[in-house]
């Protein structure tokens, strides 16, 4: 890399930052009121705190705390998420959602704050703190990166995003390699005037997955979500299919007594 490529990559990421900030704090008279009314909802539609953090992996593989609206009941079974994760992962199908096809796991009001992308404000935190940016690819997971190839880790050459190419390129039609791809092309390539053509294109995505996401719950059946009770303690079970799920039965000594259940999960 000679001097004048790396001055302008320099150049680059400064600019970046000061996009990033500079488009919060013009936001922030409409964002504050906004997050507190969300806070409101989340916190009269289910116990438990408002936000959700969990460990993420950014720029250059380095770990960061990511923060998010909880929109899953507290102590919902990541397994599952993995498993389905797993699955796009190995297979060539087009990277849909769980919520799509109804998961019980989620809130009322849930599945519009995760399909609006509400749900990932908080997370604005993340970019004031540099560990993301608001044009990026997806902050995946630790146990998706270590699942990578070593080709596949060239998308972790830019910070993570709240938005992305990835993001207003199809999303939920494109496969996980596809996605790996769009990533990996934003990361070699990116300017402030494409981040700022992929924010603006940001909104109508998100006004096409929200529709998707409607018409797919209206064609799909109820997740199941029944109550039963061990010394007038309420536990928690669900119906899935494709995937095994591993449940918490409150014995009647107050203990936590993991079982296995092999059970079936709407994808």
């Amino acid at each position: 890399m000679d001097f004048s490529t790396e001055a302008s990559q320099l150049q680059n990421l400064r600019g970046k930052r000061t996009l990033d900030v500079l488009l919060i704090l013009l936001a922030l008279p409409f964002l504050i009121p906004l997050a507190l009314l969300i806070a409101l909802l989340i916190r009269s539609v289910s116990t438990g705190p408002v936000l959700f953090m969990q460990e993420r992996v950014g720029y250059l593989g380095r770990r960061f705390m990511c923060f998010k609206f909880r929109t899953m009941f507290v102590d919902a079974d990541t397994a599952i998420h993995q498993g389905h994760l797993h699955h796009l992962m190995n297979s060539n199908t087009p990277m849909v959602k769980m919520d799509s096809r109804g998961d019980p796991r989620i809130i009322p009001f849930g599945l519009f704050l995760r399909a609006s992308a509400l749900d990932e404000l908080p997370q604005l935190i993340n970019v004031l703190r540099g560990e993301m940016s608001l044009v990026g690819p997806r902050p995946c997971l630790p146990y998706e990166y270590d699942k990578y190839l070593p080709w596949q880790k060239e998308r972790f050459g830019t910070a993570p995003g709240l938005t992305g190419f990835w993001q207003v390129s199809g999303k939920n039609k494109t496969t996980f390699v596809e996605m790996i791809q769009l990533d990996i092309k934003y990361a070699k390539n990116k300017t402030l005037w494409w981040d700022l053509k992929i924010i603006l294109m940001t909104i109508p995505a998100l006004i096409i997955q929200m529709l998707e996401t409607r018409r797919a719950r209206k064609t799909s059946p109820a997740p199941v979500r029944s109550k039963t009770s061990y010394s007038n303690r309420p536990v928690e079970s669900y119906s899935f299919k494709k995937a095994s799920l591993v449940g918490a039965v409150h014995a009647m000594d107050g203990e936590d007594v993991w079982i296995r259940k092999e059970t079936k999960l709407n994808l």
